[in-house]
């Protein structure tokens, strides 16, 4: 049950929630100094800063995961003690974080009603569960059948359904961490609808975001932290997009995307002839040039994941007619059962969207995770070099000085992505495959990752990219292909893409005899 305290004439006084002057250590490191934040019922209070400025830690306090050292919380005015989540989410306090925490081994009803199960003399009652679980997806726009294992499930699918678990556990206060890191356009819309209507309702939302876009569109109050000290809370009303860039990383960034080459790419790196992805779909045909990003637009699911998978040798294609060029000169075809470490040892290199899950080792020192480039064309009974000269070469342009002994896990999200993309500079890879390439990064972080994958194609590589924030698209790209239903249906050039053409492309019906565009306009 929500708490409520009334005023003298009887009315129901808003919802609060007090942080103040709470401060967290985790060894000799200060994650957050005397912060103090205030958030009203009917309010979506946006949190923001750079990666490791304190954000996810001052709502880990709320979220019961950490205790302050001190400080103190409060809820309506009286003290507010939480030894575990499971305090906060008894006090009415749902959290989704940034890395989901759903058991794969259960099914998406289980996970939902996870310590609440509906039961009848100890036994539980499937159909009831099931039905309330319908419900509730049904009311975040979930489409999937509530007898699904979280584990079958994609990472925006886990992420809806981790946001239909506070939603169903009728919380009065949610925090949401990062939530449309894993959406596409049509399901963040969505979640805005969602929100909104929690707070219609009198509920409280903290909202985790780098996402300027979405802060401006969504929150009405903004927090700025940094290097774990408050740096303001002000109405978003007295903001401007540069204002906050500016508060955010204490320097002004001019424009968030490098400018675009005046040069034409006109050298192939690959040409993708003929790829059928699916025995029911024509065969998708473009050019990556070297010297140009191209990125891939669409909504969730339409053969993005797929076309990068297949082209990067872990997945298999029905049928595969894909040359790769490292020099004018050299085409020659990627096998059609090719291996992923053969795709490598050519020169393609995907860089995943689950950074943790698929691309690093989280326990290895950053040192160790970025000279795994250097084994890409070595056999297996050959030493692993240890090249320190590339090694100090790569933290400066990285930006990650004095960090090479450190565990990956314990970087920021945007120090990470780093990491993955350094370690294919040092592999020599001359052709990129990148997805998501800045989800879950803070605006600063992204202008460095942006500015790394201009000089990258600036000296003769190439960049193919999906992404489903589709003004770094149009930002960070210089031709845009759009895939619906397995096809490439369009192509743009950046400088003339605009977020309603792209979505428009995406959406449009397909004729009943429809084809890819013609194959010289793609190419």
């Amino acid at each position: 049950m929500q708490p409520t305290s009334h005023r003298a004439d009887g009315v129901p006084a808003p919802l609060q929630v007090a942080l103040k002057q709470v401060s967290k250590r985790f060894g000799q490191t200060a994650a957050l100094s005397d912060v103090s934040l205030q958030g009203v019922g009917g309010s979506i209070h946006a949190i923001t800063g750079e990666n490791g400025a304190g954000k996810s830690t001052l709502m880990k306090l709320l979220a019961g995961v950490y205790r302050p050292d001190s400080g103190s919380l409060s809820l309506n005015g009286r003290d507010l003690h939480l030894a575990s989540p499971a305090q906060a989410r008894a006090a009415g306090i749902s959290t989704v974080f940034q890395e989901l925490a759903l058991a794969p081994n259960l099914s998406a009803a289980e996970s939902l009603a996870l310590g609440r199960e509906p039961a009848r003399f100890g036994l539980l009652k499937h159909r009831a569960m099931h039905d309330a679980a319908a419900a509730v997806l049904s009311q975040v726009g979930l489409q999937l059948d509530s007898h699904r294992l979280c584990g079958s499930l994609s990472i925006a699918e886990q992420q809806l359904l981790e946001i239909a678990k506070g939603i169903a556990a009728d919380a009065h206060i949610f925090i949401f961490d990062e939530p449309t890191a894993a959406l596409n356009r049509a399901e963040t819309d969505r979640l805005e609808q969602l929100i909104k209507a929690l707070a219609a309702q009198g509920k409280l939302i903290f909202y985790i975001s780098h996402r300027l876009e979405e802060i401006f569109r969504f929150c009405d109050t903004v927090t700025i932290l940094k290097d774990g000290q408050l740096v303001c809370t002000k109405p978003i009303t007295e903001l401007t997009r540069d204002s906050l860039i500016n508060l955010t990383v204490g320097r002004q960034i001019q424009s968030l995307f490098p400018p675009r080459s005046n040069t034409v790419a006109v050298t192939p790196a690959l040409e993708v002839r003929q790829l059928q992805l699916y025995p029911d779909k024509p065969a998708v045909r473009f050019t990556l040039r070297r010297g140009e990003i191209v990125g891939i637009a669409g909504m969730e699911g339409q053969g993005q994941r797929e076309l990068m998978r297949t082209l990067a040798g872990e997945h298999r294609s029905v049928h595969k007619d894909v040359w790769h060029s490292s020099t004018p000169g050299s085409a020659s075809p990627l096998a059609q059962d090719g291996s992923s470490q053969a795709t490598v040892r050519r020169g393609l290199a995907l860089i995943p969207e689950d950074r943790k899950g698929e691309g690093l080792y989280l326990s290895m020192p950053v040192q160790d995770n970025l000279m795994l480039g250097l084994l890409r064309r070595l056999g297996l009974t050959r030493r692993a070099p240890r090249d320190t000269a590339l090694l100090q070469q790569l933290m400066q342009r990285m930006q990650l000085r004095g960090a090479a002994g450190v565990a990956v896990g314990a970087l920021s999200g945007g120090n990470q992505q780093k990491v993955m993309l350094g370690r294919w500079l040092a592999s020599g890879a001359d052709t990129l495959l990148i997805e998501q390439p800045t989800r879950g990064v803070d605006v600063g972080a992204k202008y460095e990752i942006y500015q790394l994958l201009r000089e990258y194609v600036a000296q003769g590589g190439a960049v193919l990219t999906v992404s489903g924030d589709l003004l770094e698209l149009i930002g960070l790209c210089d031709r845009i292909l759009v895939m619906r239903q397995g096809e490439i249906v369009a192509q743009i050039d950046a400088a003339d893409a605009t977020e309603e053409k792209l979505i428009a492309l995406a959406l449009q019906d397909l004729p009943a005899t429809s084809s890819p565009i013609a194959e010289e306009a793609l190419n």
